[in-house]
């Protein structure tokens, strides 16, 4: 395994629960199919392990922590349940636990279950970058930006923690340090649009509107579902005078909403809505009949950003900044962040980006939240919102 021939692995061990099952080769054998991706494979792995081994703590955490990236909270809790009914100090289901229950909102309890997490493993970083987005959802954002700074002492090389630094000090309009900590994350996570999007919006209120297009640019590349990024270039471009490129975006941005509508049901920010009609009435192309009216109950409330490049004859578009979920998986991460944006700037997603657990050698799961939500953010007077880890 450790030479990464994983064929010969998987073959070897499977000959071995032939010959006597054991819990160790259950769980070696689910390692190797999330080292190659395959999720599915690991958790049938697991449910075997289980039922052969009901009382194995190490197991049944594994096999909720799956549960909880692939999404089927239930499941998850379920066995996060039973492994604490057998061992209530088992840290890495109460962290688990922790972030669940982070992801519904409920940050007083999550912090509860984080401080008994605190007593085994003072030095976790997923345990910091949760709390970190404890205290974000709770509007806290000094406290938050501590906590996530700790995490990012203990773990100077992990992508989500940096993401989430980024967030911070875009919400409390600490551009320069947005910059720094995203720029920093995208040298680890090169491949992710929507970090790029965010370092766009950094760029555009730092006033270095060249490299914020480029950023874009950058983003819709390596996006291609994300109807968000174009939303957001589109008003940037707009702001700019470039009505042909901004209808251009705009058009795009449609395409992908359609795209997304007739797959699933996406949950579309009311903020995000509203920008986007507003959006359409000022390239006169109309309001899309791809997106619904915005409820009444929506939280943030718009505003137009003062641009001094703008022309008279036209105002600039603005909203309040939004930060966006990321779903992640056991292998990978889905992706669905929104980003805040600047003066003048678009506006962005609607859920809470969550970070991904990644099984590591020891079963523990990466530095990043359990695949749930973190919590909501404000900017000003707006929400915002971001990601957690769990471990």
């Amino acid at each position: 395994m450790y030479l990464k021939h994983f064929n010969k692995a998987r073959d070897q061990l499977n000959n071995a629960l032939e010959l006597n099952r054991h819990d160790l080769t259950y769980m070696m054998l689910g390692k190797i199919h999330l080292l190659e991706g395959e999720v599915d494979k690991a958790i049938e792995v697991y449910k075997k392990a289980v039922e052969f081994s009901p009382e194995n703590t190490d197991l049944l955490t594994a096999l909720g922590l799956l549960y909880l990236q692939t999404g089927d909270y239930q499941k998850a809790f379920e066995h996060l349940g039973n492994a604490l009914t057998y061992d209530p100090g088992n840290y890495k289901a109460t962290l688990a636990a922790g972030s669940m229950m982070q992801a519904h909102g409920d940050f007083d309890v999550a912090l509860s279950k984080y401080k008994v997490v605190a007593g085994a493993v003072p030095e976790s970083p997923p345990l910091w970058n949760n709390i970190g987005m404890c205290f974000f959802g709770k509007k806290k954002y000094v406290a938050a930006i501590s906590c996530l700074k700790r995490a990012n002492y203990l773990a100077p090389f992990d992508w989500k923690i940096l993401y989430n630094l980024g967030l911070v000090h875009l919400t409390m309009q600490q551009y320069a340090s947005a910059f720094h900590f995203l720029s920093a994350a995208i040298s680890f996570q090169p491949k992710m649009g929507e970090l790029y999007m965010l370092l766009a919006v950094a760029l555009t209120n730092l006033e270095d509107i060249e490299n914020a297009k480029c950023s874009y640019e950058q983003a819709v590349a390596l996006d291609k579902c994300n109807p968000l990024i174009n939303l957001n270039y589109a008003v940037l471009l707009y702001n700019q005078g470039d009505k042909e490129g901004a209808l251009s975006q705009y058009q795009e941005m449609e395409r992908r909403v359609s795209a997304a509508k007739e797959s699933s049901a996406p949950d579309f920010d009311p903020e995000m809505v509203e920008v986007a009609q507003k959006m359409g009435a000022a390239l006169q192309v109309g309001e899309s009949l791809v997106w619904t009216k915005p409820s009444k109950e929506s939280k943030s409330k718009q505003r137009a950003a003062v641009s001094g490049k703008s022309s008279s004859s036209q105002q600039p578009l603005g909203s309040n900044q939004a930060l966006g979920q990321a779903m992640s998986s056991a292998a990978g991460y889905g992706k669905t962040m929104q980003l805040p944006s600047g003066a003048g700037t678009p506006a962005l997603p609607a859920k809470r980006p969550s970070l991904p657990l990644e099984p590591e050698q020891d079963l523990e799961t990466s530095p990043e939240e359990s695949s749930a939500p973190a919590g909501d953010v404000e900017q000003g007077k707006e929400e915002h919102r971001s990601q957690q880890g769990v471990e």
